[in-house]
């Protein structure tokens, strides 16, 4: 463990660049610090740090030795925060950020059983379809449908997210018939006007091939639930999300147009979080968690 200590306060040196700052941090002696990092040097048989009245600088072993040091030192850390977690129940606060209308309809009912699971842990929970900054907002878990862009985050799927074109049928009662893609330019659009989406429909045809029709929009909403109400009065054509317009398309409320299409992209349920090596528990439960409801969610048609 006197090793330990000497890597510990050498790291500290070379952290704060001072052998008397890193002795203010460590409440210990300047002197008492430099003697630890002298016994270092000797026990590794090389010099490890440059020193003048002026300036510290590491050598080219020092810099190498403190590289491989501090992710040993980590690893260690980490490894024994791994432990106290196995003994202990989860606790601490729980911070989780998910779209609004997906969140409602899905997971209010998984987290507040979670939250009742695990009483120690405080879960903060915030449903809105902004894309916050997971870091600079300290959360802890991001529910987010759409299709990823490269990010420092974790990203796993939870599940497919298809976006259907949907009608009601006392609209398609009144307007023309839709026969091809183009058809659409002539009816009624409802589309989400969230994150500066366009006015248009990108799909997949049969041929495997991406297509996409510019729509006349009649009706804009940034959220799913308000595009819903629209097409359940027969306001026009929606691209919805499934879990939105699932209910009202098993009722017969609703048809779907083009069911042999995709939308293009086709986006996904994802859960994000940061890339740390290492997990709390209460982060690392919740995650979990989500996943055992996936079959609850039950996203197909």
């Amino acid at each position: 463990m006197e090793n330990l200590s000497r890597v510990d306060i050498f790291l500290q040196v070379v952290k704060q660049n001072s052998f008397s700052a890193a002795a203010r941090y460590l409440n210990m002696s300047a002197p008492a610090v430099s003697k630890q990092v002298q016994a270092l040097e000797h026990q590794l048989g090389v010099k490890l740090l440059n020193r003048t009245t002026r300036q510290l600088t590491l050598t080219e072993e020092g810099a190498l030795y403190a590289d491989r040091a501090k992710r040993a030192m980590d690893d260690l850390r980490e490894a024994e925060r791994q432990i106290l977690d196995l003994k202990s129940c989860p606790t601490g606060l729980l911070r989780v950020n998910a779209p609004l209308s997906f969140g409602i309809q899905y997971l209010t009912e998984p987290i507040a059983a979670f939250a009742k699971q695990y009483p120690d842990v405080v879960v903060e929970v915030n449903f809105d379809d902004r894309f916050v900054d997971v870091i600079a907002e300290g959360y802890d878990v991001v529910v987010r449908i759409g299709t990823l862009k490269d990010s420092s985050l974790v990203a796993r799927k939870l599940a497919d997210c298809p976006i259907l074109l949907c009608a009601s049928e006392q609209y398609l009662s009144k307007h023309p018939s839709i026969k091809s893609p183009q058809d659409l330019t002539d009816h009624n659009n409802i589309v989400y006007s969230k994150h500066g989406n366009r006015a248009e429909w990108q799909y997949i045809d049969k041929n495997n091939k991406i297509n996409k029709v510019n729509l006349n929009r009649s009706f804009a909403a940034n959220n799913a639930e308000a595009m819903l109400a629209a097409c359940l009065q027969g306001l026009g054509v929606a691209q919805l999300p499934i879990f939105a317009a699932k209910p009202y398309l098993t009722c017969g409320e609703l048809v779907t147009i083009f069911s042999d299409y995709k939308t293009h992209p086709e986006p996904g349920i994802y859960v994000l979080y940061p890339q740390n090596r290492y997990l709390s528990a209460r982060v690392r439960l919740f995650i979990d968690w989500l996943f055992t409801c996936i079959d609850e969610f039950k996203l197909d048609i």
